[in-house]
Formats: structure tokens, sequence, C-alpha cells
């Protein structure tokens, strides 16, 4: 399980997990936009550095956009397009979850 369903509240923080991938350990998050919960490796697309200012943060101060806290990217939080700042057209690696029992998961 990554996380409790009531851990993620819409445009709010984010939780932070690790997936394995290719034999090593790999940061991801997942968010709350809308209803829906979406993850991702946490990785910008322009350059590898992960988005979150702040460990969970991941929302701009609307709570409309995953922001990049480095490049100051913006993502739509519902499929990963870049589309604002140097990835422009670029998107986030989205990672399948799925919600179920009070709890969010991987997607088998």
């Amino acid at each position: 399980m990554i996380c409790v369903s009531a851990d993620l509240v819409d445009g709010g923080d984010g939780v932070r997990f690790v997936v394995q991938r290719g034999g090593r350990d790999v940061a991801a998050f997942a968010v709350r936009f809308r209803g829906k919960v979406y993850a991702y490796f946490n990785r910008c697309a322009h350059v590898a550095v992960e988005l979150d200012w702040q460990p969970g943060r991941f929302f701009d101060s609307d709570g409309l956009y995953l922001i990049c806290a480095t490049h100051g990217a913006l993502y739509r939080p519902e499929s990963g397009a870049c589309v604002e700042g140097p990835c422009r057209g670029g998107r986030l690696e989205m990672l399948p979850v799925v919600e179920r029992d009070g709890g969010v998961f991987l997607a088998d």
C-alpha cells in the first residue's frame, strides 16, 4: 500500500514513496486532484531532479498544477503533461494506481 486514502486531500500535499525499477529504488509520489488519485515518478521532465520543494509539496499555490521547485515547470495533475516551463510538451511518467478499501495501491 502507498498510503491510506485519507492521506491525500484534493490539491494538498502528496505522499512520497519508492518503487523498484531496474533493480534500484526510484522516488515516486501520489496526489489527489478533483477526487482522483494520480501517481508519478518524482522526476522533472526537463532535468532529473525531484519536483517537490519540501517533502510532499507538489502543487502550486492554487492547487491546480504540479510544479517543479527547481525550474518552475507546471504539469497537469491528471496527465503529467508539462504546460509551462523548459519542458513544455514533455510529461511526467505516470504510475498506475488504484484506490480500494480505504487505501491507495500500485496497480498490478
